[in-house]
């Protein structure tokens, strides 16, 4: 399991910068902050590991909880051992001092905390949010980014906080409970002492009134006394039981008032960065820190729900009139609500099922209950069903409507029982070979095709908590899935599944999305989709933006803030093709993705490709500029294609110039032969544009040239000419002209693939669409190989005679 969790990330980022700041207090704060430090905690460590400090996931360990130890063990083990580490790589007379010093504080936390590992934690929990106070004070919030980083330390804060003041809200109970048990046996045993002397006065009727009048004066003045007392008593235990019960009522509101923020604010939470991560934006994370947080939960739903029956049996144990009963039912019923939504909201999955789902293909999902360990739920472990239901089954669950355990497909290997991880503490249930053996779609509607049906897979299990106490039927629903049965559908698949993970709403209805939504919406969810396909950090630029509004809306306008309150429709995006086209604006994009995802990333990257630019622009930026200046833009009219526009003379009109389109490469062209390789064969490309030499900047990316000939062979290679801008040298044999591209060969050329500029030239090598067909190229150079194995004599001689 993935340790680095987003919720850790955020917490490295809260406190990354914390002790570089806390070293710029001033007066009193530096002083306080100064006071943190000591032998308990040396502040050279607190300098020389800061980092390795402010990494950690302190508030994952439950201080109140003995079983939590081995994690505060780990830690100090970690700890001591980053000391160790630091101190072995100190070098020079100073590095000398130092290195002593560091392995001496390392046996001086070992030895102080060794017995007790969660001491240590209390005491770093302890200096860090100190710090932090001590820095939000300094700085008032006065930036945005501090802004933020101290909202979400209050945030942490006031949840520990919280937890805090319910473990001694849970505690005072125990202690109110533990009297309300004492006094009450003492009552029973004072009731029973009344019931003695009553029998002792009913004896009395059977002896002499003589002896009667003697003693029975004093047995009735005690029973007076006696029931007195009771009477007082009985009161006195009734109003303990009430203000047990409203102290109950009050742990059970801030017990929800928790439960609220953990699960339907930091939970769901998580959930939608899970769904962003699905169209690529930052992972969601782990869980450690949640769980922690849904653990503490349990526990003290668990012991205040244990309080509540022990309150109940005495109740019984001594019936007194007036409203308890009343009261602990409500109590009771209450408990179970919480508990109940506890567990059921817990059941979650961790890693999603793939979103774009094809049939017969193996795939994988995890479920996980946060609270498994802590329930002790493993004892008896449950067992998880998968099963992949339709959208309108979905909707008919969520209203709890009899769905007859419908579903719309059959998969395989869909059971699993959940396991009990021991070092995590974690409860989950791994389906590592599922597949999708078929499906049942339903009946489509309109323009809606199969790309755009959405289905899902549901995960349910059944836990008893407590000894069978309680007995949880727990559902869980996957992010919506596509289901293709071919790899051809998968582009319009990934569109569906997009906009869906954009732009759903929490709490929607299964599996509602808006139809249109506004265009810089649109851009943040492609910008995202297009940065993780590409694993680049060049996202896409407002000038590339405004670009694509041009494409989406069919607009002129190079105005960005024209686009900002446009809205974009789902059939805009990829139902209707754009104008004169024969694909849609998502099509046309994604092949962008995908052509630069498998053969441009380095050029991308390094700022080498335009791309966005259409051909108007191309030749407005180019003709300003020296004759072999090119750029790089995506093909208007061809999926997945990318051209270059280069400035020349134009060999009909004198002392012209103009603009020159290469037909566009594709995927295909690049199995064949590498961009900068490309570039390379084309000598009168000279500079990128706006004025970067060409080998300053693709020289890197260059195929070595060919090794010299081993036993009288030569490797052919192919290469790339335009013939308009290729000069013919005589072959220095006398055979037939060969042409090159303003230089010489390294090696001798095969049939070159010929791209054509306007109109295309005509090849047997290019298919009808003018795609470059590898078959037939292989041929050729099979052939040239085959011409270049004979004797020089024999190949050139027939030909100089």
């Amino acid at each position: 399991m993935r340790q680095d969790s987003s919720l850790g990330r955020s917490r490295r980022v809260l406190k990354m910068a914390v002790w570089i700041q806390a070293q710029q207090l001033q007066g009193d704060a530096l002083h306080q902050m100064q006071s943190l430090y000591g032998q308990h905690f040396p502040i050279e460590v607190r300098h020389y590991l800061s980092h390795w400090i402010e990494g950690q996931l302190w508030d994952a360990v439950d201080l109140e909880n003995p079983q939590e130890e081995f994690k505060a063990k780990r830690l100090l083990d970690s700890l001591i051992q980053e000391l160790q580490n630091k101190a072995e790589h100190q070098v020079g007379e100073d590095g000398f001092l130092l290195k002593i010093k560091l392995g001496h504080y390392a046996s001086q936390l070992k030895s102080t905390y060794d017995r007790c590992p969660l001491e240590l934690v209390r005491c770093i929990k302890h200096i860090l949010y100190t710090e932090q106070r001590l820095v939000r004070e300094a700085t008032n919030s006065s930036s945005p980014v501090g802004g933020m980083m101290d909202s979400m330390s209050q945030k942490y804060q006031q949840i520990n906080q919280a937890f805090e003041e319910l473990r001694l809200m849970t505690q005072d109970t125990e202690n109110d409970l533990r009297k309300l048990q004492h006094n009450q046996e003492y009552f029973i045993i004072q009731y029973q002492e009344s019931l003695r002397i009553q029998a002792q006065l009913t004896s009395l009727a059977t002896l002499p009134p003589a002896d009667r009048q003697l003693r029975e004066p004093a047995l009735l003045n005690k029973r007076a006394t006696v029931e007195t007392w009771l009477t007082r008593e009985a009161n006195t235990l009734q109003k303990y039981r009430l203000d047990l019960a409203e102290k109950h009522q009050k742990t059970l509101q801030l017990l929800r008032k928790q439960q609220t923020i953990i699960l339907d604010d930091e939970l769901i939470q998580w959930k939608r960065r899970q769904q962003l991560a699905g169209n690529g934006g930052p992972p969601e994370g782990g869980l450690d820190i949640l769980q922690s947080w849904c653990e503490k939960l349990a526990e003290t739903i668990w012991q205040n729900r244990q309080q509540i029956r022990r309150a109940e049996h005495l109740r019984q144990q001594l019936p007194i009139p007036g409203p308890i009963e009343e009261l602990l039912n409500e109590l009771n019923s209450t408990i179970t609500d919480i508990i109940s939504a506890l567990v059921t909201s817990t059941f979650i999955i961790e890693k999603q099922p793939p979103q774009v789902l094809k049939t017969q293909t193996k795939f994988a999902a995890t479920v996980r209950l946060l609270v498994g360990g802590k329930l002790n739920v493993h004892m008896n472990p449950p067992q998880v069903k998968a099963t992949i239901i339709s959208e309108q089954q979905a909707k008919a669950l969520l209203k709890n409507e009899n769905t007859r355990n419908d579903s719309s497909g059959e998969i395989l290997n869909n059971n699993c029982v959940m396991e009990y991880h021991q070092t995590t503490g974690t409860l989950s249930a791994h389906f590592r070979n599922m597949s999708l053996k078929r499906i049942k779609r339903s009946d489509r509607r309109g323009a809606e095709s199969v790309t755009e049906e959405k289905f899902t897979i549901l995960f349910e299990s059944q836990f008893s908590v407590g000894g069978n106490e309680l007995v949880f039927q727990v559902k869980t629903l996957s992010l919506p899935v596509v289901v293709i049965v071919h790899g051809s559908q998968d582009n319009n698949a990934t569109a569906t599944v997009l906009w869906d993970n954009a732009f759903a709403e929490p709490g929607r209805v299964p599996f509602l999305v808006p139809d249109k939504v506004l265009w810089p919406q649109l851009c943040d969810a492609i910008n995202m989709k297009y940065k993780a396909e590409v694993q680049s950090n060049r996202g896409l630029s407002e000038e590339n933006l405004v670009f694509l509004a041009q494409k989406a809306f069919s607009s002129s306008s190079n105005n960005p803030d024209d686009y900002r309150n446009m809205t974009m429709t789902w059939s805009q995006f990829n139902r209707e093709s754009l104008p004169g086209r024969n694909f849609t604006f998502w099509q046309w994009f994604d092949g962008v993705m995908e052509l630069t995802k498998k053969h441009l990333k380095p050029h991308w990257n390094d700022g080498a490709i335009l791309g966005f630019v259409n051909k108007q622009q191309a030749q407005d930026m180019l003709m300003s500029k020296p004759n072999g200046t090119f750029l790089l833009r995506f093909s208007d009219s061809e999926i997945g294609g990318i051209t270059i526009a280069w400035v020349a003379e134009n060999p009909n009109k004198a002392g012209e110039r103009m603009v020159w389109n290469l037909m566009p490469y594709t995927t295909k062209d690049f199995s064949i032969r590498s961009l900068a390789d490309r570039i390379s064969d084309l000598n009168h490309l000279l500079f990128l544009y706006p004025d970067r030499p060409k080998d300053e900047v693709f020289s890197k990316y260059y195929t070595p040239p060919l090794s010299k000939a081993v036993d009288g062979y030569v490797k052919p290679q192919i290469k790339q000419v335009v013939p308009e801008f290729a000069t013919a040298n005589p072959d220095p044999t006398g055979g037939n002209p060969i042409y090159t591209d303003h230089g010489n060969s390294p090696a001798p050329v095969s049939h070159p693939h010929t791209y054509g500029i306007y109109p295309p030239m005509n090849d047997s090598m290019l298919d009808a669409d003018g795609d470059f067909d590898l078959d037939d190229t292989m041929d050729v150079a099979r052939h040239v190989e085959e011409l270049l194995r004979r004797p020089v004599e024999n190949q050139w001689g027939g030909q100089q005679s």
